[in-house]
């Protein structure tokens, strides 16, 4: 008798080798704008602000999975689902927002990775804006999916610059883990609007659709695999994925966004620079206090973590904005096979770089994005959570009690952040 392996037989024996999803969303968290918002938060508080990574982590962990779980069961992305299942005006408004927060996300990323280069070897910044924004739009559109992710799982490594950073630099891990058991709170403007800013960049409605869609994506690139509400027996192993995936991706996130905070707290903020903008000038001010090699690292995890980004930044929007519209939807297609989808990738990314030649401030557009993607991640996270919970959409796999109440739990923490923050104004 012919030993034939079934789905779940064979996912058993090689989920490590589907590790992808959770880890590339995690890692994309990171991106040159998530570096200068981390910078900044580590320049101006201080160990003041280790707090938030740590205490974003679960919440990360629950609302990325319930995201996850949406799209590998329903076989649909979160525009799709809130398309069947909720009024119009909430689908346009959201998608709108994060098309909008997403485009000016690129920009400053792109511009970021420009400055990042020229600072290694001098040169035209915003010509190199335009290589690495051209270079990454190329790559989404003619290197297939099952490649693509490839790259994108090898690019996560970059981020291992920023753990490396702390090996340069003196610390002192008692004051360390004295800020983050009892940290200096505050209830000024700034500190609340950073923390806001932190959370909106670490729990990002980018982050939200782009899982899902690769879900969708991976599901579609197995010609045995279907939606778990259509195929229950495929839900053991894939449920077990999803959560390995997610708990890793979003700690290998989270643990560099500590160690950017950690390392602009003991270079710049004991050193009076308390006031960073961009992630180049965080690496150009530790260039004096921390010597060339935490400079080089430094720079260098800009442009690789930006390569990793951009794709995921337009690649969210196209997801959403097909969902919305009921466009063919795949990065495994090629262009002139789901042309609208493609075109919102192009026209997110070369919008991206056109802002970088106008008098439009990239920086401060930046970190009002993160306060942005803040307040919009509330109501998404609202209707993510009631999705998760509608035997319609989710069948016998509507989430377990403990998973509603971190995701609710995330979305609570999210809203008090941001009514503290519109409370300061």
């Amino acid at each position: 008798m012919p030993n034939v392996k079934t789905v779940s037989q064979d996912s058993e024996q090689s989920w490590l080798k589907k590790l992808g999803p959770g880890l590339i969303t995690g890692a994309a968290d990171d991106d040159p704008s998530g570096i200068a918002t981390y910078s900044q938060a580590g320049a101006q508080f201080g160990f003041n602000m280790l707090w938030t990574v740590l205490f974003t982590y679960p919440l990360m962990v629950g609302i990325q999975v319930v995201s996850a779980r949406i799209g590998r069961v329903s076989g649909h992305g979160l525009a799709t689902n809130i398309r069947n299942h909720y009024p119009a005006w909430l689908l346009y408004c959201v998608v709108g927002l994060l098309l909008i927060a997403n485009t000016i996300n690129i920009a400053a990323d792109v511009s970021a990775m420009g400055e990042a280069l020229k600072l290694i070897m001098g040169g035209p910044a915003q010509l190199y804006a335009v290589a690495f924004g051209v270079i990454s739009l190329l790559l989404q559109m003619f290197i297939p999916y099952r490649r693509y992710v490839r790259l994108l799982k090898w690019l996560t490594l970059s981020l291992l610059v920023y753990v490396a950073t702390v090996f340069v630099v003196d610390i002192a891990w008692s004051r360390v883990l004295g800020s983050i058991v009892r940290p200096d709170l505050s209830w000024k403007q700034e500190y609340i609007t950073t923390v806001v800013a932190v959370f909106g960049t670490t729990i990002s409605p980018y982050l939200f659709f782009w899982q899902a869609s690769q879900e969708v994506e991976d599901q579609l690139m197995d010609t045995r695999a279907r939606p778990l509400i259509r195929a229950p027996s495929q839900a053991k192993v894939n449920l077990k994925r999803i959560k390995i995936d997610t708990y890793i991706g979003m700690g290998f996130s989270n643990l560099v966004a500590f160690f950017i905070i950690l390392t602009t707290a003991v270079t710049l903020n004991q050193h009076g620079i308390t006031d960073i903008q961009t992630s180049a000038q965080a690496a150009t001010a530790l260039r004096p206090i921390a010597g060339d090699f935490a400079f080089m690292l430094f720079s260098a995890g800009i442009i690789g973590t930006g390569m990793l980004a951009i794709p995921v930044l337009a690649g969210s929007s196209a997801y959403a904005m097909a969902g919305a519209f009921r466009w063919k939807a795949s990065l495994e297609r090629k262009p002139m096979r789901a042309k609208q989808f493609y075109g919102i990738i192009a026209v997110s990314t070369l919008i991206g770089i056109a802002l970088g030649f106008t008098t439009l401030d990239p920086i401060k557009a930046l970190y009002w994005s993160a306060v942005i993607n803040g307040v919009i991640s509330v109501p998404i996270m609202v209707v993510m959570m009631l999705m998760a919970t509608r035997s319609e959409i989710m069948g016998q796999f509507v989430i377990s009690a403990r998973l509603k109440l971190l995701g609710w739990l995330a979305t609570l923490m999210m809203a008090l952040a941001v009514g503290a923050m519109l409370f300061t104004f």
